[in-house]
């Protein structure tokens, strides 16, 4: 059985109270996956640990790009661009099944704080310092170019254009997919584990850590040489528990997302405009749907279950029908939305979330423990490296020496398909597979986009157990889904299936509507849930169902 399964967890929790490990990283988002995978890469026995589902906080509530910061150029960080500009393509090349190359049209409008000049010179160094491929270069269009590549924009205020490329990522996938990759080189990696204290040794340094498993109840102690905070927006709350740590270090802000249907904003790419208050907002094409983001506002509220407001809502409606008169979006409009918390680092006379830098740093405390906060999605892999450095030089002994990073390298779960270029042609040569197995084309082609080289185990079940599938009455390829995430992704409930396995709850709320009982009570039989526990998840995403439908 998988090291990864939900079927397998009190054995994969009780081989973990009996190992003693080099390093026990607390988080489970983005930034805790990549270390997790670097650290075991280099031979670093490694556990993590994740009070909610992987991916539950920041890293499944971003504006799901991958993209290389052209808007820091504003703020001279030049250091950042050329290093997250950069990244874009390792994580493109290393999870393609998970990321998208993905044209970006940025209008350059009257009175906008973006110019021509400026939008050539920004643009050129951008791709100088990001190392943008040649035919990935930025073209400055004229005002009949841009209207030609978005006829949706408002006429008398176009004066140019720039056309760039990005990355669009799936970004609760990309997390599951590192971590699924480092657990398949021996790290162990469980969700739904709280942890509550640290523990220390005569010298006040941190032994283990003290945790509690929410599912079960259960009190564990987990034991290693080093550990690292990389909670995100909790890593204040984290350092506050040791005794030599301290708190006050983010300044937390909250970007905002709705979801429309296509045909209510059918954008021909993604376009990215500044605003009246010179905030910059993503609109993005996606499966049928558009999908619109983000303020960026100073956020004080609940960290674990951020929300929108009635006023996040009309700013982003109003902002889309000013640079899109003729589309008339309503708020009635909006299918699903979510927000999400950005874990900026404070900066002494920077108060304005749009001002404060999205670099990340490391905290040392004498205790032993080290922090990371701050950063980037897309430059979550050098994040890990930077950390990972440091917790190889405090393991380091004459007999034990640990090699250089080697993520840039290493294909993720799924992602052996190839390369970024040869990933059509890895889904064209597979779609077969599918259809003798009685998929349509269309189904094939969606599993392979989505899964990559795991492919073939979703074709597997849909071939293996069909019959199981008609009992709890389940289209094939939503069971085939169902017994993936939790035979190989630690898919626990519900919730966890349709936000973060599937992103069905933001793209596809009717379709979780329509299929959640079924699912419920597939998932309640597979993994013997009491009634009491049924109904508890069933009521979490009756509650997550209502949270994301922001219409009206």
């Amino acid at each position: 059985m998988s090291d990864f399964s939900a079927l397998n967890r009190a054995h994969i929790i009780q081989k973990a109270k009996e190992e003693h490990f080099d390093l026990i990283v607390i988080g489970g988002g983005i930034t805790g996956a990549g270390i997790a995978l670097d650290a075991t890469i280099r031979g670093i026995k490694t556990l993590l640990i994740e009070m909610q589902d992987f991916a539950a906080g920041t890293s499944s509530r971003s504006t799901k790009l991958v993209h290389g910061g052209l808007r820091y150029l504003k703020q001279f960080e030049f250091g950042l661009v050329a290093e997250v500009g950069k990244e874009r393509v390792i994580v493109f090349e290393n999870g393609p099944h998970v990321t998208r190359a993905e044209h970006m049209l940025l209008p350059l409008v009257k009175g906008g704080s973006i110019g021509s000049i400026g939008a050539y010179v920004g643009l050129y160094v951008y791709d100088l310092l990001a190392g943008v491929k040649k035919h990935e270069h930025r073209k400055i269009l004229n005002r009949e170019e841009t209207l030609a590549k978005e006829p949706l924009l408002k006429k008398d205020i176009i004066n140019g254009g720039a056309f760039y490329y990005e990355y669009r990522t799936d970004d609760a996938r990309l997390t599951l997919e590192v971590l699924k990759e480092a657990v398949s080189r021996d790290a162990i990696a469980l969700n739904y584990i709280k942890a509550s204290s640290f523990i220390y040794d005569e010298k006040k340094m941190i032994k283990g850590v003290k945790a509690q498993d929410l599912i079960t109840g259960t009190h564990y102690d987990f034991l290693s040489a080093q550990t690292v905070n990389a909670t995100g927006p909790w890593v204040d709350e984290l350092d506050v528990l040791d005794k030599s740590g301290q708190g006050d270090k983010l300044h937390l802000t909250k970007g905002v997302h709705i979801v429309v249907d296509h045909k209510k904003l059918p954008i021909r790419q993604s376009i990215y405009f500044d605003t009246d208050d010179r905030r910059m907002i993503f609109a993005i094409p996606r499966e049928g749907k558009t999908y619109i983001g983000t303020t960026d506002t100073t956020y004080e509220g609940n960290i674990e279950n951020p929300t929108l407001n009635v006023n996040d809502k009309i700013y982003l409606v109003k902002a889309i029908n000013k640079i899109f008169p003729g589309v008339n979006l309503d708020v009635t409009d909006i299918e699903s939305g979510w927000a999400g918390l950005r874990p900026l680092i404070k900066q002494r006379g920077k108060s304005s979330p749009s001002a404060i830098s999205r670099k990340d740093e490391i905290f040392r405390y004498p205790s032993g423990l080290l922090t990371i906060a701050g950063g980037k999605l897309t430059g979550y892999r050098k994040m890990a490296e930077r950390i990972t450095n440091l917790v190889s030089k405090r393991l380091k002994t004459p007999k034990r020496i640990f090699p250089a990073c080697t993520t840039d390298k290493i294909k993720i779960s799924g992602g052996k398909v190839g390369g970024g270029e040869k990933f059509p042609q890895f889904v064209k040569d597979n779609i077969s597979m599918g259809i003798d197995i009685g998929l349509s084309e269309e189904a094939a082609r969606g599993i392979l986009e989505k899964y990559g080289s795991n492919a073939e185990k979703l074709f597997a079940i849909i071939k293996n157990k069909s019959e199981e599938a008609k009992k709890f009455k389940l289209p094939l390829t939503l069971h085939a889904q169902i017994v993936y995430a939790i035979e190989h992704e630690m898919c626990l409930t519900p919730s966890d299936f349709f936000i973060r396995r599937t992103s069905d709850l933001y793209f596809n709320i009717d379709w979780v509507r329509n299929w959640k009982n079924e699912v419920i009570i597939f998932m309640s039989a597979y993994l013997g849930w009491t009634e009491t526990i049924k109904n508890s998840y069933k009521e979490d995403l009756e509650k997550r169902i209502a949270e994301v439908s922001v219409a009206g």
